[in-house]
């Protein structure tokens, strides 16, 4: 099987090292990748979000199954344009993507799926957000409708800085969705869908603030850790009967069936489990560490998902230990990174045993690989338990540096130190 992988970060080259470790594939190819990326496997310069030229390299190739990793191509409708030319596309469709494309959309069809949800209203102007701040009360929850990569959600206590995300939004001529707060600690799950089947991943958990004690703005996450081991027996069977199976059914049922990853952004709360967001991929960097975890080959996985023939009695094999990663960051991230940074210590890091550096934001400098993004890579690791696998990702963090590099020092912290509670159920 030969596959080719569309996009540049640490999340495309998870599933590349994955693939590369399926005795059935034979071939992967990046498109447009990273400076990590490209010493794994061969890459090619496109523009990964434009259709045709998306389309053009993967007849080029004779691709037999094409993996779309982030969201922009997606709702650009790239995986459309390579269904219709008969290429397998592991990614959703443009209709099926609108599920992370409009916040307002997923909520819809939470509705008629009877998903359960926080409660929401969509404001379109300065009156509207007031009245649902207003309504739902403080802490306030106020999120971007459209694509923000992550960034776009607000969580105050200041109903000032609440109406203020809500009018910068409007200026940039989008809408807000107005929430509920949940209660409980967050739970990433991804479910493998092929339209109609449901497979469920290792339940992960990720870090969306920049600084540690979850202080400082959201970013696209600064690292994740796989298994849980606060959560309950069953939470990932409930989460499958409750949510992804209703959602996807739902799909199916208004003719846009979902094809790819349905990323569940999930609450454990003291009303049950609530979704908050779903996203149309693989998160980013919570498939760093739950993939590093997974002992089933992926490409006759994900290929299977394509063709719509995922069985329906299939278990996937996960390594017993956990996963730890730990994501390093240019200077002044989330607002302009600095770029261009030359950066040292990637070879020690990655010859640490049970460690490795997937890249993201790294590009080619001559004969240095320098920082060329926000994120700028990520250093997993696996050991026995949460405190070994801390322990072995941060000591690779520490071989690695370049000029301003930022990382928090908490990730997985409290959950190593059986800090992480669920709220009693009301």
């Amino acid at each position: 099987m030969k596959v080719l992988v569309l996009g540049p970060g640490g999340r495309e080259h998870a599933i590349i090292r994955a693939l590369l470790k399926d005795p059935a594939v034979t071939e992967v190819h990046s498109a447009p990748g990273n400076a990590g990326i490209a010493q794994d496997v061969p890459v090619h310069a496109i523009d990964a979000n434009n259709p045709e030229a998306a389309l053009a390299l993967a007849t080029e190739l004779a691709a037999d199954l094409v993996v779309i990793g982030p969201e922009a191509p997606l709702v650009a409708g790239v995986s459309d344009t390579l269904r219709d030319a008969g290429f397998p596309v592991f990614g959703p469709s443009k209709p099926a993507a609108l599920l992370e494309g409009s916040k307002a959309f997923a909520k819809e069809v939470m509705a008629s799926a009877n998903v359960p949800t926080a409660m929401a209203k969509v404001a379109t102007n300065r009156e509207e957000a007031e009245t649902a701040l207003a309504t739902f009360g403080a802490p306030y929850v106020v999120k971007d409708d459209g694509l923000a990569a992550g960034k776009g959600v607000v969580v105050t206590e200041d109903f000032d800085a609440a109406l203020a995300h809500a009018e910068a939004c409007f200026a940039a001529g989008g809408t807000v969705v107005i929430e509920e707060y949940l209660d409980g600690p967050e739970v990433s799950l991804f479910v493998i869908s092929d339209g109609s089947t449901c497979l469920p991943l290792s339940p992960a958990q990720d870090f969306k603030r920049i600084f540690d004690n979850d202080e400082g703005p959201n970013t696209g996450g600064m690292g994740a850790y796989t298994p849980l081991p606060w959560l309950p027996e069953g939470f990932v069977e409930e989460v499958i009967e409750r949510v992804a199976q209703p959602t996807v059914d739902e799909m199916a049922r208004r003719g846009t069936p979902f094809v790819g990853v349905l990323y569940c952004g999930l609450a454990a709360t003291s009303r049950g489990i609530r979704v908050i967001e779903f996203n149309a991929r693989f998160g980013d960097p919570e498939t760093q560490a739950v993939l590093a975890r997974l002992r089933t080959p992926l490409g006759g996985v994900l290929l299977a998902a394509a063709k719509g023939e995922l069985p329906a009695d299939l278990t996937l094999d996960w390594d017993p230990r956990t996963a730890v990663d730990v994501v390093m960051a240019a200077e002044n991230y989330p607002d302009t990174p600095r770029k261009g940074d030359a950066i040292t210590g990637l070879d020690a890091a990655n010859q640490r045993e049970n460690v490795h550096v997937d890249h993201a934001g790294t590009a080619l400098d001559g004969d240095s690989i320098v920082t060329a993004g926000g994120r700028v890579l990520a250093v997993v690791a696996l050991g026995e338990n949460l405190t070994e696998a801390r322990d072995a990702a941060y000591a690779g963090v520490r071989d690695i540096a370049w000029k301003g590099a930022q990382y928090r020092s908490d990730i997985a912290l409290a959950a190593a130190e059986n800090r992480i509670q669920i709220p009693a159920q009301n």
